[in-house]
């Protein structure tokens, strides 16, 4: 699909803009500005108030004043690089304008003697006489409309001055085309939302401090625009997914009941509830898609194993796939005892499979005779061929973002997925990430799981925390050490991680074990299975171990200068403890003095296990693109919209979304058309490219 005709101005090149050549052009990509339509939605981040004045009595000094003066006597400096001064008059004081390496012969033009002249700067008092050093602006009286009365501040980068963004922004807004309304227009009319070109103007000319707020209607309005944008995209891609007709799968009910009669207890209501939604959305002829959410220790295995067995009794297959080797093993030992309950076969498939042993797994598998099978993403190549494959459960360590699930989406079968993340997202976050996907959330902790006593220790008691080590390993208990990041640096990492290794070896004996990400896969794979068998008592790591292990009898977490960690890593880290029968332990080594945000990340976790309200305070503290790595997340950035105040708008976005997809699914209707428009300003192209293949 072209794009229309109507937005070619928004899309020339910079220097087409007045006052922008290529250096600037070049420059303006600091602000991730290419286009004239990236100027449009690059908006004042503060003002300054340049209102006139009659004098400079009329303001308290230091201040910016905007005053017409009458300009007197120019004195030159006495020495080289000395202030060049001109006496200048307003109604009712004389004070002096001030100018540093100035050429004489171009401030007499700027500023001749006798006549009049309008300035804005900051005035300030130097020995009680009032001085306006380097004014921002001089002007003939006449051209006094050409400052406004209150300046919007823009961002800046290097080689980029306020009044390059000023003259290129309006000539922006000089090329805004009169384009047709993509907003619904019950929902316009009911929040008072301006027309899209006016909020873009009024945006760009705040009369005041309440122009800038979030909650200013233009810019709510463009805020939407934002979210609207990448909800249609999330919506095009769900209806993509789904349009691949699935197979209906509806299960008898009789495996699980097996399962869930061999359990010491009964699931959670949130668990049963989950397991009704995958169950309604397999037996629709649509595709399903969805995300099951849960805390650390929420029961996901038991919800994805249901649903596993409900592609089984209806005579289908089910895959459930790990990223890695390790957590692809971990989930077949844990699925095993459910599937011998069940009576059914389960297999694992990995890169390590080789030879006769791994085509005997494949012929069985097309055949099929395996009904479920763990793997990595060795059983996405070319020879694994599937029976019956119904569902698919993907174990979203690795960041599944939207551009894989498309990708899966396009192989076209008809398969059915179940993507399962431990990382509680709070709501706004979940629906930027995850907004083509229908979600379950595990709220509830199973019974029978103890809560973890979480306890902040100052470095200065190192001595005590190896001994209490020393007990617990003389009981027979497992703890792990965490080490703290360094400088965002790995060798650093695992260089801290060694030191560490060695002073608790000297302090523990040989029962210490080392894990790091510079280690070779094989070495670290082997000092996992030692820790897991319980042959080292203590496992030393980096954050690698942040990722889905599983050893029960570990009962003993401390993670090292923990205040350098973040929220959502302290509470996957503590996750690895409390998984078995014994009380377990978390202890948060800290270096005093706690700055504010490291004392408030530590009380946080010390007083909640609650990973939802971890996740919300986090959002609070650090903002949405740190809070999942922006950069590997798939998070979008976004220009206006504020994630973490305007969650409610994201949520209203993405019904309308839905809605207009649902009504209108070729965007064919005006509003549908309008909407394409708004897909190419925000540069959704592979949503225009997925609506004109479709």
């Amino acid at each position: 699909m072209t794009r229309p005709e109507t937005l070619f101005p928004l899309f020339a090149e910079l220097e087409t803009l007045p006052g922008v050549g290529p250096k600037a052009a070049k420059a303006f990509q600091g602000l991730a500005v290419s286009r004239p339509k990236d100027l449009l939605y690059l908006l004042p981040h503060s003002g300054v108030d340049r209102a006139q004045r009659g004098s400079v009595r009329d303001v308290v000094a230091p201040a910016t004043l905007t005053v017409e003066v009458e300009i007197g006597s120019h004195v030159p400096p006495r020495r080289k690089g000395g202030p060049y001064r001109i006496h200048v008059r307003d109604r009712k004081v004389e004070f002096l304008l001030v100018y540093f390496h100035a050429r004489a012969e171009a401030l007499q033009k700027l500023l001749p003697t006798g006549q009049r002249r309008l300035v804005s700067g900051r005035v300030e008092l130097f020995d009680g006489i009032a001085q306006m050093v380097h004014p921002d602006h001089v002007l003939r009286v006449e051209e006094a409309r050409e400052i406004p009365a209150y300046e919007p501040v823009y961002p800046l980068t290097a080689g980029v001055t306020l009044r390059v963004v000023a003259k290129a922004v309006a000539g922006a807004l000089a090329r805004l085309p009169v384009l047709a309304e993509w907003i619904d227009a019950g929902l316009k009319a009911r929040e008072g939302w301006p027309d899209w070109a006016d909020a873009l103007r009024v945006a760009h000319a705040p009369d005041g401090p309440s122009g800038l707020a979030v909650t200013h209607p233009a810019r709510v309005r463009l805020a939407y625009d934002e979210l609207f944008a990448h909800q249609l995209t999330l919506a095009i891609a769900r209806q993509r997914m789904r349009r691949g007709k699935g197979a209906v799968t509806e299960g008898s009910g009789v495996l699980r009941a097996k399962v869930l009669e061999s359990l010491p207890y009964a699931p959670t209501g949130a668990q049963v509830r989950a397991v009704a939604e995958i169950a309604a959305d397999m037996a629709r002829p649509l595709r399903m898609n969805r995300l099951l959410q849960g805390d650390v220790g929420a029961g996901k295995t038991l919800v994805a194993f249901q649903a596993l067995l409900i592609a089984v009794e209806a005579g289908g297959q089910g895959v459930m796939m790990a990223p890695t080797e390790i957590l692809a093993r971990q989930h077949f030992e844990g699925l095993a005892p459910l599937a011998r309950a069940a009576g059914v076969r389960l297999e694992v498939l990995t890169g390590r499979d080789r030879g006769t042993e791994r085509a005997m797994k494949l012929e069985d598998l097309a055949m099929g005779r395996i009904p479920i099978l763990v793997g990595t993403h060795a059983v996405f190549q070319k020879d694994v061929a599937f029976k019956d494959l119904r569902l698919a459960v993907v174990d979203e360590q690795h960041r599944f973002g939207v551009a894989q699930r498309m990708e899966l989406g396009a192989k076209g079968d008809a398969v059915d997925v179940l993507v399962m993340t431990a990382t509680p997202i709070p709501r706004s976050l979940a629906l930027a990430m995850h907004g083509d996907m229908d979600v379950s959330v595990l709220d509830e902790k199973p019974a029978g799981r103890k809560p973890i006593r979480t306890a902040m220790v100052s470095s200065d008691r190192l001595d005590e925390v190896v001994e209490h080590l020393r007990k617990a390993v003389a009981d027979r208990r497992q703890a792990y050490w965490v080490c703290p990041l360094v400088e965002e640096s790995e060798v650093m990492d695992h260089a801290s991680a060694e030191e560490r290794f060695r002073h608790l070896r000297a302090a523990l004996g040989d029962r210490v074990g080392l894990v790091h990400g510079q280690m070779p896969s094989a070495e670290k794979d082997a000092a996992m299975t030692r820790f897991v068998a319980g042959e080292t008592s203590v496992l030393v790591a980096t954050t690698v171990i942040e990722v889905g292990v599983d050893v029960p009898n570990a009962t003993i977490m401390v993670i090292e200068q923990a205040e350098s960690f973040g929220l959502a890593q302290l509470h996957q880290l503590r996750g690895r403890v409390g998984r078995g029968d014994a009380a377990s332990t978390c202890l948060l080594l800290y270096q005093a003095p706690l700055n504010e945000a490291g004392a408030r990340r530590l009380t946080t976790i010390r007083d909640t296990e609650d990973g939802f309200r971890i996740s919300e305070e986090d959002l609070a503290m650090r903002g949405a693109g740190d809070l999942i790595g922006t950069a590997q997340s798939g998070l979008p950035r976004f220009r206006v919209a504020d994630l973490e105040r305007q969650a409610a708008l994201m949520a209203l976005a993405q019904s309308d979304a839905r809605k207009l997809m649902h009504d209108d699914p070729a965007l064919a209707s005006p509003r549908g058309l309008a909407a394409r428009s708004l897909l190419w300003l925000m540069d959704q192209d592979r949503a225009i490219r997925l609506i004109s293949v479709g």
